[in-house]
């Protein structure tokens, strides 16, 4: 599970959700999990699309075509992309909500037990989905994993400091921060894969250093800890993307069907991440600070962190099928204008005391992040 996972990647060919990636193609998987929620609105017969210049003497067949569609389907509507998206905004929104509930208003000062409860939680879901036939997964082998740890480690941390992040700093700040991830992101491909941005790109990222720094000065909550945080977990987001691409061309030698799909991404992650958060427990005495925690007594905290670790499984589900519904133009610009909404949120929910000149420099940030995307796409 992560809140921030790549929530904050606006890119049209590289998003990654919650261990996720997605890299310009498009899978059928959410199609199986979410079919009850979809509609056929948007269904077109493929030989309807061919033919669609040829004679009236095939509007017959075309007309009795729709008919049969209507009487199975009903009237076909295109509610596909808006149900995707009103779900892939909703479970972000509410898991990033409800984990500073966790972390904050429950006190809770254990970030790293927090991110083992639900990737274990994730993990089980995705084992139970595979059982049921509703998602398919790559079999595991000790090639595949060992290739994979390298990632997973910087998977682990980038977790863990995000965590640590959200409970020190406002929802809002987190936000405008972790656009410096997009910064770090565009320099690391440059070196790494010699990829040039274009100029509105490096205009765009200017301004998320322009709305960072006016954020941080006029922080009426200021936190250092907090700021040294989410500085770790920017550099972690990228390494954690610059990375996966080349651990994903290597991963794929390894497997039976010779790729990988984001579902065993997920379940790569979220399952190898157990033993390392295991070691960071019992290293960190997180353990003691759990069983002596008299918040654990309390049903609510465990009920929201439940909900919670699911929320950030269905994220990878709601992004893949959103995806699948709209394509990676709409999904990176829906997800940076989900920020907004989240940040006020934040602000509102929380009680986080802001100034105008802060409250400016937030606003400043989101719509930079908006521009980035616009300026991807372009």
């Amino acid at each position: 599970m992560s809140f921030n996972s790549k929530l904050d990647e606006a890119e049209s060919d590289f998003i990654s959700v919650n261990g996720m990636v997605k890299i310009g193609e498009r899978t059928n998987v959410v199609g199986k999990i979410l079919n009850g929620f979809r509609r056929q609105g948007n269904r077109v017969a493929p030989d309807r699309v061919s033919r669609g210049t040829e004679s009236h003497g095939d509007d017959s067949v075309k007309l009795l075509i729709d008919e049969d569609e209507k009487r199975e389907h009903g009237p076909l509507k295109p509610s596909g992309p808006l149900l995707s998206g009103t779900a892939y905004c909703i479970s972000s929104c509410s898991m990033i909500l409800l984990n500073k509930v966790v972390l904050s208003s429950y006190a809770f000062n254990a970030g790293i037990s927090l991110m083992f409860y639900q990737n274990l939680l994730s993990t089980i879901i995705v084992v139970l989905l595979h059982f049921f036939g509703l998602v398919s997964l790559e079999r595991l082998n000790w090639k595949l994993i060992k290739v994979w740890i390298p990632v997973n480690l910087i998977f682990v941390g980038m977790l863990v400091t995000g965590m640590y992040s959200l409970k020190n700093l406002n929802i809002a700040m987190v936000t405008i921060l972790k656009n410096m991830t997009n910064i770090l992101t565009a320099v690391g491909e440059y070196i790494m894969f010699r990829k040039l941005q274009n100029q509105k790109v490096w205009s765009a990222m200017f301004l998320m250093i322009i709305s960072a720094v006016s954020g941080g000065i006029t922080d009426l909550s200021f936190n250092a800890v907090g700021y040294a945080w989410q500085i770790v977990n920017c550099i972690l987001t990228a390494a954690y993307s610059l990375t996966l691409r080349r651990v994903m061309d290597t991963a794929k030698q390894f497997t039976k069907s010779g790729s990988i799909n984001e579902v065993s991404m997920v379940l790569l992650n979220n399952l190898l991440s157990l033993p390392f958060a295991i070691v960071l427990i019992l290293m960190f005495n997180e353990w003691e600070y759990v069983l002596n925690s008299e918040v654990i007594s309390s049903p609510m905290f465990w009920v929201v962190s439940t909900v919670s670790g699911v929320l950030g499984l269905a994220i990878s589900f709601t992004s893949m099928w959103f995806l699948k519904e709209t394509g990676p133009t709409t999904y990176s610009l829906v997800g940076s204008l989900n920020k907004i909404p989240i940040s006020l949120a934040g602000l509102v929910l929380f009680n986080v005391p802001v100034s105008l000149q802060n409250l400016f420099s937030i606003l400043f940030g989101l719509f930079a992040g908006v521009f980035f995307a616009m300026a991807k796409m372009s």
